[in-house]
């Protein structure tokens, strides 16, 4: 499993002494961050950790003083509902979204609420610290849950399946990946409608699947399914696949042959890296002092520059933690705020990621927009971005270059590959680095072709590790003064998720899970899913559920002792669902907003 690495000799956690106790679903994925981050871990005896159904425990001590992270499978949901890794995925509507490619739900084979809950788990603990260090006595004691991190993760599908419009393409399943006529199952990335018109001229496609076809693959990102003309298809199980990658590098479009996982040939980065500068630069963050009850990051200015998911993500937690965030948007604003379906002519989307941000436009080709940039960067805490690689170094707006006019600035890069991409590394987009890295392989289980899942893992996972990198400069920043360069990446979140069933099968265990593994189940008007040890005890009793509602099938399990829930099918009705219906809101936009991920205490 990857961990940050800390570049000098001083690390955030230096002289912290950290308990930790708890499920391991919900500790090991933070177990290495923490140390590499300098902490003095204890963990639980064996046997002592409590049930698998347990809340998990972060307690910190040290010359900041005491701050506890408390994690639990269930902190919005009742815990009959959210027991484990499987009920969690299905009362949140995670599994109907996943699903969405098959026309049913369908789990995630990876841990991947427990994994966003330990993240989360971790950023809440930096940030207690964090505030402890500026004087805010408030942020001592934190809760968070599995619960919570899946709704944060489904927040743009919540959002915009409770829009008033309807969505932009049809709702049918389907989506990538494409199979050339030897077998090698591949992966496509095109931006822009030229690339991809040039891609499926090439291979001899027809034309009106071309253009019917652009729409519901650009949308995919946004709406979990891409419904593609069975052409494209045929067009692609036609030809071979030294042909497919040759239309690709003709036409600007991209191709990625799905990998299966493998272990990182060096573990250096791993989510992310934190690289401090050599040289002191201004005062500490300390001296901006907070009220005493204000959330950690209080008074610290976050300068945003970024698109689609992982920055934005990135910022809109830092938000919720306190800062306050100045997005850099280009000369007309982010095309993306008109991304249908809309409230009141804003996109329900980008209203999940950017909610409660100031927004300047700003030209960063010109000169002047540069200059401007920098000068708003000589007053920030942060500046992050999720820029092409290169592009910082072109305009001047490097680390380098504004640590000149902010020696003290926590400048981070959340980016695709790193700096470590691996051989014939494809763009770094999601469903690409998905493809490469082996994600699309162990999120299903065995049984299951492999294929990425159309649901944004990767640039929601490294949106979160974003958000810890900062939280980790600034940390850092405090306890040396000095500025600090951060950086996560797509690729460190595919191996933080990979790492569990890597380590299986090292171990001699199966790298995918069983066939069946967290695949719901059908009752005479919808769905229920067990906990996975339920699953397994019940298998006597799935035949005779196909016939029995959903509520009363859930009724008959728990009574013989099993955990067990329904599935949430239809994300526009979970706001009426008694399940989670108090935890959700409407912002002034009417846009459905989801809670924070913490709760300070």
């Amino acid at each position: 499993m990857g961990h940050p690495t800390v570049i000098g000799a001083s690390r955030p956690l230096e002289e912290v002494d950290l308990q930790v106790s708890g499920p391991a679903a919900l500790t090991s994925p933070s177990l290495r961050t923490l140390r590499a981050l300098g902490a003095r871990v204890e963990t639980a005896p064996a046997g002592a950790a409590g049930p698998p159904s347990g809340p998990a425990r972060l307690a910190a001590t040290g010359r900041l003083g005491r701050v506890t992270a408390h994690t639990a499978w269930a902190d919005v949901l009742p815990a009959a509902d959210a027991a484990d890794e499987a009920t969690v995925q299905a009362a949140t509507g995670m599994m109907h979204v996943h699903g969405r490619r098959d026309g049913a739900p369908r789990g995630l084979a990876v841990d991947y609420a427990a994994t966003c809950a330990s993240v989360l788990s971790v950023q809440g603990l930096l940030a207690g610290l964090l505030g402890r260090a500026r004087g805010v006595s408030g942020a001592v004691e934190l809760c968070t849950g599995a619960d919570r991190a899946a709704l944060l993760t489904l927040s743009q599908y919540l959002a915009a399946a409770n829009a008033p419009e309807a969505e932009a393409v049809p709702s049918a399943p389907g989506g990538p990946p494409f199979t050339a006529s030897c077998g090698t199952a591949f992966e496509l990335e095109a931006l822009e409608p030229d690339p991809w018109a040039r891609f499926w001229r090439a291979l001899g496609a027809p034309e009106d699947a071309i253009r019917s076809g652009w729409r519901p693959f650009q949308f995919r990102y946004a709406t979990a399914r891409a419904p593609l003309p069975a052409a494209l298809r045929e067009t692609a199980r036609a030809v071979s696949w030294a042909r497919v990658r040759q239309a690709a590098d003709d036409s600007g479009a991209e191709v990625c042959a799905l990998h299966p996982p493998a272990h990182p040939a060096s573990r250096a980065g791993g989510p992310w890296t934190v690289t401090p500068r050599d040289e002191p630069g201004g005062a500490p963050l300390a001296g901006r002092t907070p009220p005493p009850t204000a959330l950690p990051l209080a008074g610290l200015t976050v300068l945003e520059a970024g698109r689609r998911v992982q920055a934005p993500l990135a910022a809109h937690l830092l938000g919720l933690l306190g800062a306050d965030v100045l997005r850099i948007e280009p000369p007309g604003g982010d095309p993306l705020r008109g991304m249908p379906p809309c409230c009141t002519d804003v996109s329900a989307r980008w209203l999940a990621l950017n909610r409660g941000k100031r927004a300047v436009e700003i030209d960063i080709k010109s000169r002047a927009g540069q200059e401007e940039l920098r000068e708003l960067a000589a007053g920030a805490s942060v500046f992050l971005h999720n820029w092409a690689p290169g592009k910082a170094e072109r305009f001047g707006l490097d680390a380098e270059r504004l640590a000149s006019v902010n020696p003290g600035l926590v400048y981070a890069y959340t980016s695709g590959w790193a700096d470590r991409p691996p051989p014939g590394a494809p763009m770094g987009t999601d469903f690409m680095v998905q493809a490469r890295t082996g994600v699309g392989e162990v999120a299903r289980a065995d049984g299951e072709p492999p294929a990425p899942s159309l649901m944004t893992l990767l640039d929601v996972l490294g949106g979160l590790l974003g958000a810890g990198a900062v939280l980790s400069g600034l940390l850092l920043r405090e306890r040396t003064g000095c500025g600090v360069r951060v950086e996560s990446s797509l690729l460190g979140a595919a191996e933080l998720l990979t790492a569990p069933a890597l380590d299986r099968a090292a171990a001699g265990g199966a790298l995918r899970r069983p066939a069946g593994f967290r695949r719901p189940l059908p009752t005479a008007d919808g769905w229920l899913a067990l906990s996975d040890d339920a699953a397994r005890a019940a298998a006597a009793a799935f035949p005779e559920l196909r016939d029995v509602p959903a509520e009363q099938a859930v009724a008959a399990l728990r009574a013989r002792g099993l955990t067990a829930t329904t599935v949430t099918t239809d994300l526009a009705a979970l706001p009426s669902d008694p399940r989670v219906a108090a935890a959700l809101t409407r912002d002034a936009h009417g846009s459905l907003a989801v809670p924070s991920p913490w709760r300070f205490l």
